[in-house]
């Protein structure tokens, strides 16, 4: 099984999200952020968690690719918050997220956020 494929369709996977922010659930291809309750747990522990729950649920499946499919989903709702935070303003997202402007407008562009 390679990471971009569903393990149990409408599996929620709670843990990997910014304390409060959403929950991410297997739906089909891929894993879909969508608002949750607070979690007041650090984001390290639960990421951790999610992580732990992703393996159980593999069942002695095969994974690839695992590395990209974590930063693709961590990364969109990263990019989004923050340009949220600078209300548009891509010149102060990248400083704030220690990037490139440049760079930073390709990953919003990749991940459709522009």
């Amino acid at each position: 099984m390679t990471s971009s494929q569903s393990l149990d369709q409408n599996t929620a996977l709670p843990e990997l999200n910014a304390p409060g922010t959403c929950d991410l659930t297997l739906l089909g291809e891929g894993l879909v952020l969508r608002p949750s309750p607070q979690d007041d747990r650090p984001l390290r522990e639960a990421v951790e968690a999610s992580l732990s729950r992703y393996f159980d649920h593999l069942d002695g499946s095969s994974v690839t690719d695992l590395y990209a499919m974590v930063m693709a989903e961590v990364e969109a709702p990263l990019l989004a918050s923050v340009l949220d935070h600078t209300q548009g303003n891509q010149t102060r997202a990248a400083e704030m997220l220690g990037l490139n402007r440049g760079t930073l407008r390709k990953k919003l562009k990749q991940h459709g956020l522009i």
